[in-house]
């Protein structure tokens, strides 16, 4: 059986998986280390690539070309922009990624890949520019698996950006343009590796903070990746029941 990979930034972010797994050492590969283990009959591989698009763009290239996986499940934290209706503590399951801030700025203002005629993905009839879609599949199964268990999911648009929003105001400009719910730093490279890979993708993502005037003192990193990392094993340990439906392969809408 094919394995799922799962993509992180640091390790923190997947600390209770890793100890799911019951791995006996780590692997490196590519200059990323990783461990591979099993829960229940799934292969698993966990990897913390590091922080930013070309750190995970590199880790999750690797990781595929290494284990031709199932599943890719991009796992971590992200701000909320105010007005999303997220709170601190709360999951996220990404239906879109966006390059929110690749892009030319002119004299009347940024302007997007699109205008550039700079297509971000352009192989096989798919062309995408800024907007990268995710698989329906996974995150209509992420969706179901937190209604039955109780679980406050919310399903929209992930900006990632290399430049984070430390004022309110910059992020409510990024959530306006694009119509996003949250913003993190890796989303949009995974998930474009895996477009051109033909892999799926699911982005969980638990909520640190809110996206205004920047204050660490505010946030809560811990809670957020403990409860995104705890929603994926739910959503692992489903995968691996055996009246579970397999994920079927998702034809990215454009």
């Amino acid at each position: 059986m094919k394995p799922i990979i799962i993509i992180a930034a640091v390790p923190q972010e997947v600390e209770l998986l890793e100890k799911a797994l019951g791995y006996s050492g780590r692997v490196k590969a590519g200059g990323y280390e990783y461990v591979e283990g099993t829960i229940g009959n799934l292969r698993v591989v966990v990897c913390a690539g590091g922080i930013g698009k070309i750190n995970a763009a590199a880790a999750t290239a690797v990781m595929i070309d290494r284990y031709q996986p199932q599943l890719v499940i991009n796992i971590g934290c992200a701000g909320a922009y105010v007005g999303s209706g997220l709170a601190v503590g709360n999951l996220v399951v990404a239906s879109e990624e966006v390059l929110a801030d690749d892009g030319v700025l002119v004299a009347d203002g940024w302007k997007d890949l699109r205008y550039m005629n700079l297509p971000s993905v352009d192989q096989g009839g798919m062309n995408c520019y800024n907007l990268l879609p995710l698989s329906r599949h996974a995150s209509e199964k992420a969706m179901q698996l937190a209604d039955y268990y109780g679980v406050f999911l919310m399903r929209g648009r992930s900006a990632t950006v290399s430049t984070c929003s430390g004022t309110r105001q910059y992020g409510a400009e990024l959530s306006q343009r694009w119509s996003a719910l949250i913003e993190n730093m890796e989303g949009a490279a995974v998930a474009q590796v895996c477009l051109r890979c033909g892999v799926d993708c699911l982005e969980i993502r638990g909520i640190s903070n809110l996206v205004e005037e920047r204050d660490l003192k505010k946030w809560d990193i811990p809670r957020a990746v403990e409860n995104a990392q705890r929603f994926v094993l739910k959503y692992l340990e489903e995968m691996d029941r055996p009246d579970s439906m397999p994920l079927p392969r998702a034809v990215p809408e454009l």
